[in-house]
């Protein structure tokens, strides 16, 4: 299976959809539209999160294109408020969301994700105990990545203990891109989570399924 997360710009989604219909492949498509602002919108969170929902979703959900949205909710993106912003439309339309969340902060993102049932959360190395707690409760997936923990030099650690508490399912994936995952191999990743992270090898070995 071939999940293809990360995706920009509107018609780069017509690839996707091409490899799902020319290639025996399956191919999960998720919208991260607000992940980071485009030059014309430096400095206007605010602005670009409004004008991202009244644009693209016209053309996202008419079709549909995708399968899920998501958003990078951190402090050098995008704020809770803006990211609820964007999470509304396809949760009213049913659409599922995914969210990159307290990588770099405890800015109340695993809360944020639970409050929506998001299918998953991304990176949580700032996740507070209540925070795993409604993950759990939300059954919302936490997907840890141990090559943007290690290529970043970070050195708070997910709560894999609160999450092992609270019954939140865990997957690792490599986060492959070239600005802070240039990481392609999923054993790797598998390792890497199981000598950062603590993970069991039975662990790591479920998360990758």
């Amino acid at each position: 299976m071939v999940r293809a997360r990360y995706w920009y710009r509107v018609k780069d989604v017509g690839i996707a959809q091409r490899l799902e219909r020319d290639l025996p492949l399956c191919v999960h498509k998720t919208f991260l539209g607000a992940h980071a602002l485009p030059p014309e919108y430096a400095g206007q969170p605010d602005n670009y999160s409004t004008t991202f929902v009244s644009i693209c979703y016209p053309l996202l959900l008419q079709n549909p294109l995708v399968d899920s949205v998501d958003v990078f909710c951190e402090k050098i993106a995008f704020s809770n408020e803006q990211t609820r912003r964007v999470f509304t439309a396809p949760s009213d339309l049913g659409l599922p969301v995914r969210l990159h969340a307290d990588q770099l902060s405890d800015s109340g993102g695993a809360s944020l994700a639970a409050e929506f049932a998001a299918l998953s959360a991304d990176h949580l190395e700032y996740t507070n105990a209540a925070g795993a707690k409604k993950l759990g409760a939300a059954g919302t997936v936490a997907v840890l990545l141990p090559g943007a923990f290690y290529y970043l030099g970070e050195t708070t650690r997910p709560p894999v203990k609160a999450f092992r508490e609270y019954g939140v399912d865990i997957a690792v994936a490599t986060d492959m891109n070239p600005g802070s995952s240039p990481m392609e191999s999923i054993l790797l990743a598998l390792n890497m989570a199981c000598i950062l992270f603590a993970l069991t090898p039975e662990e790591a070995f479920e998360a990758s399924l």
